[in-house]
């Protein structure tokens, strides 16, 4: 038997950075994000032999260990080792060797969630595995433990929910961990419409998210006026463009982002630089009416909003910077789990 499971990658669309704490403990956060069909896949196959093997078939990374009821983490692979030795605390896993290997549609510093989701689908597996009686919210929130906490990486909470959930999401965090999914029931044609329009642009850069989101947390603990006002005005973009897309405003989504876009850079220090800036104005010349960085920001994927037909005219102005887009689609389930 082999236990399967794959969780949708996400673009964040508004509010991005105020699911991060302190700020979503002390302001609350919003957040408005969409999964699409580039995905975090984990596979576990159980094995004869008393020996663990940890793969990362994207990373061509491997480990094997004798089995054990702990794994040590020493910085390589330890998302799969994290979620084996966390579930192995809480729930007890069989006395048995397995094959652990997963496999991410994106690259690794991209923005858009791929860590989180590569959590979420390995809880998935065990959890097909294991028979676990595991909700949306219950994965998602593990999920969140696991990296925030066990692994002590820094980041927020969208990603982990937007996986479990699927969808297109109006999130609020809040104090003690407390988050709550909306989804958002948009009218198809207006959904075709944003996937029409929205490009998807990856910059060939990739990024350590942890240590801008360090500088965010810290601008915030420090009472630094001009960030925690940034995150004020992201959250209301949340807002806009919630309104925006359940009214059908479509043509106000480029001027949502761009709104965003000036916002979020205010944040911290490397959420934006020269090129990503030069990218930026550079799409907006050829037609684009706003966008923003996806993720943490310093490098990964761009969105621009590209309404009418210009969208193929900023294709062509961005050859010039060496990144590509990436075409996708809009996805409106989450976390999928089965065994074979």
């Amino acid at each position: 038997m082999i236990y399967r499971s794959k969780a949708p990658l996400r673009i964040g669309l508004a509010g991005g950075g105020t699911d991060v704490s302190p700020y979503s403990d002390l302001y609350g956060g919003a957040i408005l994000n969409a999964t699409i069909a580039l995905y975090a896949y984990a596979n576990i196959e159980p094995l004869q032999d008393n020996v663990i093997i940890m793969q990362s078939m994207d990373r061509k990374e491997e480990q094997r260990f004798e089995w054990a009821s702990h794994l040590p983490l020493n910085g390589q692979l330890d998302l799969l080792k994290g979620v084996y030795n966390r579930l192995q605390r809480d729930y007890g896993l069989p006395l048995t060797g397995f094959r652990l290997s997963t496999f991410v549609d994106a690259p690794a510093g991209s923005g858009l969630g791929t860590s989180s989701t590569l959590v979420v689908a390995i809880i998935g597996a065990f959890a097909e595995m294991l028979r676990l009686p595991l909700g949306e919210y219950d994965i998602a929130h593990l999920a969140y433990e696991i990296e925030r906490k066990d692994l002590a990486m820094a980041g927020g909470k969208q990603d982990q929910y937007a996986a479990a959930f699927g969808g297109v999401n109006y999130m609020e965090f809040f104090a003690d961990d407390k988050v709550i999914v909306n989804p958002l029931r948009i009218k198809q044609k207006y959904l075709f419409e944003l996937e029409n329009n929205l490009l998807l642009y990856y910059t060939a850069t990739s990024r350590e998210s942890a240590r801008i989101i360090e500088k965010q947390s810290r601008n915030v603990t420090d009472k630094k006026e001009g960030s925690i006002e940034a995150m004020h005005q992201l959250k209301h973009q949340a807002q806009l463009m919630k309104e925006a897309l359940l009214k059908g405003r479509l043509h106000e989504i480029g001027e949502v982002l761009d709104f965003g876009f000036r916002q979020k850079r205010k944040m911290a220090e490397g959420i934006s630089n020269s090129l990503m800036e030069e990218i930026y104005e550079t799409a907006r010349k050829a037609g684009a009416t706003g966008g923003k960085i996806s993720g943490a920001g310093g490098g990964g994927f761009m969105i621009f909003y590209c309404p009418e037909i210009c969208k193929y005219q900023v294709i062509d102005a961005l050859t010039v910077f060496g990144g590509y887009c990436k075409p996708y689609q809009f996805v409106d389930y989450g976390l999928t789990t089965w065994a074979i």
